[in-house]
């Protein structure tokens, strides 16, 4: 059972990510001050440091929250399919990725290129389906001599090349938008396993 006062003290914790993320995906980091989130969270300023050290704090909590949440996502979706090969597995994991970037744009934004491995090294303590993605790997590379290791720098790879690749092209479309992207991605994401 939880306590009023743990209670409480979980309630103005999750006020100040949702105001920090509303006010940080609306008004943008560098225009978003800690006053802003204290206020639009109905906390005292001196809350908000016993939970964070400043912004960039709550920003990098919520980057790897929202980021777990999106690759979690994924996963899920990509388990209730049936593939024929581990390349279209992956395939599909990442397309579903792209897909959700290009109706998220704000979100990526958030994110910025921060899809990446040091996310889900962090987020593979705290979410379960974040596990499936390595095990996709180790199950899709099973029959070959890559020693473990390699399996996860191939990961830290392909998850690196597709976050910089959606923000590029989703975001700056640069060098193309996303959609001409994806062939010459996913042909050298092919090439990379």
């Amino acid at each position: 059972m939880v306590s009023k006062v743990e209670r409480n003290k979980r309630e103005k914790e999750n006020s100040l990510y949702a105001a920090a993320y509303e006010l940080f995906i609306n008004k943008g980091i560098n225009e978003t001050a800690i006053n802003d989130i204290v206020k639009k969270a109905g906390v005292a300023k001196g809350t908000f440091y016993l939970y964070f050290k400043d912004k960039y704090d709550i920003l990098d909590k919520l980057i790897l929250d929202k980021s777990s949440q999106i690759l979690n996502e994924a996963i899920v979706e990509t388990r209730l399919k049936v593939f024929q090969s581990f390349e279209e597995e992956l395939l599909y994991f990442i397309d579903y990725i792209i897909e959700y970037f290009k109706e998220n744009k704000l979100m990526l934004k958030l994110i910025y290129k921060n899809l990446s491995w040091g996310i889900f090294k962090k987020a593979y303590r705290d979410y379960d389906e974040i596990h499936e993605i390595y095990n996709m790997f180790e199950r899709g590379y099973e029959d070959t001599s890559l020693p473990r290791e390699d399996i996860e720098k191939t990961l830290f790879i392909i998850l690196e090349l597709a976050g910089s690749v959606s923000y590029s092209s989703i975001i700056l479309n640069e060098p193309d938008n996303i959609d001409e992207m994806k062939p010459i991605l996913f042909d050298t994401i092919k090439k990379i396993i």
